[in-house]
């Protein structure tokens, strides 16, 4: 989706009705809902507010925001969807991959949903890409197909690694996508890898405290909940000495 039709979207939940916020004097509310917590996603609310302000959008004038933040649980994500949908917000920006946005189209088939998410068809998203169809749409990020790209670029720096290590958390709706591409990946390179699946912040821990057990010489970090994770994670691969790869450089 075009930032420009993104922007139409918003001002057009935003500008909603125009006649019942003027008897009221009540300001349309925009619905955020992510899986990370807001102190890993101040880049993403930067871009967020400016893109709105370039729309003719000023929070606290022309809308409110709703936000409500998973913190790295995707369980808590069908609590926060239906707080929004029993405010009734205007429009929900579902932030943090595809399983918020997953989540939100679940509770609601009425309220447009925005999402940035990998490929919208193999997550279940939309059932096209033109035109999407049904009440979400959004932006198709291309960061789980790179993810391979990584895996080779891994390789070709660390060419006599006889193991990488491959973090995954196996909620992520991606995740069964994820490993196999990568096993078919890995066995076309003649590269063994070993998976560590972590959901929750214990799993986390006990991913990482096995990955000192196991001949790992760099590591790919997946998934979406080690965003909330991250500077564990950055801290335990210097501890290491682990080469670590991550989706965006904020996360690395």
């Amino acid at each position: 989706m075009r930032r420009r039709e993104f922007i139409t979207l918003i001002g057009g939940a935003a500008a909603w009705p125009l006649a019942a916020r003027g008897q009221q004097k009540t300001l349309p509310v925009i619905g955020f809902m992510s899986s990370r917590s807001p102190e890993d996603s101040q880049s993403v609310l930067t871009g967020f507010r400016k893109g709105l302000n370039e729309g003719g959008i000023v929070e606290g004038k022309d809308a409110v925001i709703e936000f409500l933040w998973a913190r790295g649980d995707f369980g808590k994500l069908p609590a926060l969807a239906a707080e929004l949908v029993r405010d009734q917000v205007a429009v929900i920006m579902a932030a943090g991959a595809a399983p918020p946005a997953l989540v939100a189209k679940a509770a609601t088939s009425t309220i447009p949903i925005v999402f940035v998410s990998g490929d919208p068809i193999q997550a279940g998203l939309v059932a096209s890409l033109n035109p999407p169809g049904g009440n979400a749409t959004g932006v198709y990020n291309l960061v789980n197909e790179l993810e391979l790209k990584q895996l080779g670029l891994l390789h070709e720096l660390f060419p006599g690694a006889t193991l990488l290590g491959v973090l995954l958390d196996p909620k992520f709706s991606l995740a069964d996508r994820q490993t196999a591409g990568l096993r078919a990946a890995a066995s076309t390179i003649g590269q063994p890898l070993t998976f560590l699946n972590a959901s929750t912040d214990a799993e986390l821990d006990g991913a990482l405290s096995a990955l000192r057990q196991h001949p790992v010489r760099a590591m790919l970090v997946l998934g979406d909940h080690f965003d909330t994770n991250r500077n564990k994670i950055i801290a335990f691969a210097a501890q290491q000495k682990l080469p670590a790869m991550y989706h965006f450089r904020e996360r690395g």
